[in-house]
């Protein structure tokens, strides 16, 4: 089966979802901010960082304040979903009903993929691969919860590569529990983000399975994402650490812009974006050490725009001193002012 244009539209749970170009979940990440980031240079479909369902059932007010923050910019850009973990069903029926009804979403997704020890000692995440009945009754519990379509992001194993526990749960989600879509990150719990993903795995889960399946892992540029989207053939691909601090990957992969690194003047404008965005969302202090993630993203794209500028043979590297400046700088003010005097000498130092 060949894979459609990334430019065209895909249902998912009833829904329109108006290119194959998605946001991955991010923990720790992928707050608003960075979702509409992503919406704004054409990403068709967002999912936010994973949140405890204990937390929602609980009502842990941190949660509740940062964590389900959804502004309504987001969806006039294609759906929005949120990322649900927890193993218990009761817990997850519950928080799923409240952000149905106290949160603007489109979509549930729930995490029985991450590979973080101290979610997999809890028996979530990854290790739901290895309890089957747990995991469909905890996606039958989010979508009787919630009412809202229901997909689950997973991987293909835990311990090693070329097990498939996870792909034979993707189907056992489908049929017993109605999830609307899979997302597959064809690796290994154990590898975490090495190794090279079984995209031959992926593609006869798409054909298998009789709703979407979008495609994570290994997509780090547009052209491994492009060479796997035609192999695999997936509903969508889905963009995580590569699209960091990068949102022009997805206008590049739509062909809305050359596949060519961002000008210095555009990586200023972008970054001064999250910054005054991340300050509504946290305020001024919190968003100065949350934003500490971030720098190095924009310094690497301030050393791209030197080396495009510079000519071909020019080595893209982030550059030390100027990401040891903004790691030391007292407030985002004086982040501001050394990204913008990076770039106006030319270069990232």
């Amino acid at each position: 089966m060949a894979a459609a244009p990334l430019t065209d539209s895909w249902t998912l749970g009833g829904l329109t979802v108006p290119n194959r170009v998605t946001l991955a979940p991010l923990a720790g990440i992928g707050n608003w901010v960075v979702r509409l980031q992503a919406k704004r240079y054409g990403a068709g479909y967002a999912v936010s960082e994973m949140v405890s369902s204990f937390a929602i059932h609980h009502r842990n007010e941190k949660t509740l304040r940062d964590l389900l923050r959804f502004e309504e910019a987001e969806r006039e850009h294609g759906p929005v979903a949120i990322q649900l973990f927890g193993q218990d069903p009761e817990v997850m029926r519950s928080a799923a009903a409240y952000v149905a009804e106290h949160v603007a979403v489109d979509v549930i997704d729930l995490n029985m993929g991450c590979p973080v020890p101290k979610v997999i000692k809890t028996g979530a995440g990854a290790a739901m691969l290895k309890d089957p009945d747990t995991a469909v009754a905890v996606a039958r519990a989010a979508r009787e919860g919630s009412g809202l379509p229901v997909t689950v992001k997973l991987r293909s194993s835990t311990k090693k590569d070329g097990e498939t526990d996870g792909y034979a749960l993707a189907t056992r989600l489908v049929d017993e529990a109605g999830v609307a879509a899979i997302g597959f990150h064809p690796r290994s719990a154990q590898v975490h983000h090495k190794g090279t993903p079984d995209y031959e795995l992926a593609a006869r889960l798409v054909q298998e399975l009789p709703v979407p399946v979008v495609l994570s892992g290994g997509l780090h540029d547009d052209a491994e994402t492009l060479a796997a989207y035609e192999q695999v053939a997936p509903a969508a691909v889905m963009l995580a650490r590569g699209a960091l601090g990068n949102p022009w990957r997805f206008s590049s992969l739509l062909g809305l812009r050359d596949d060519v690194p961002p000008t210095a003047d555009e990586v200023v404008t972008e970054f001064e974006w999250v910054l005054d965005r991340t300050i509504e969302h946290l305020g001024a202090e919190r968003a100065g050490r949350y934003l500490r993630k971030h720098y190095p993203w924009y310094v690497e794209r301030l050393a791209e725009a030197a080396s495009a500028a510079a000519g071909p043979d020019a080595p893209i590297l982030p550059d030390k001193e100027l990401q040891a400046a903004l790691q030391g700088s007292e407030d985002i003010d004086a982040a501001r002012a050394l990204v913008r005097a990076a770039a106006t000498v030319g270069t990232p130092a």
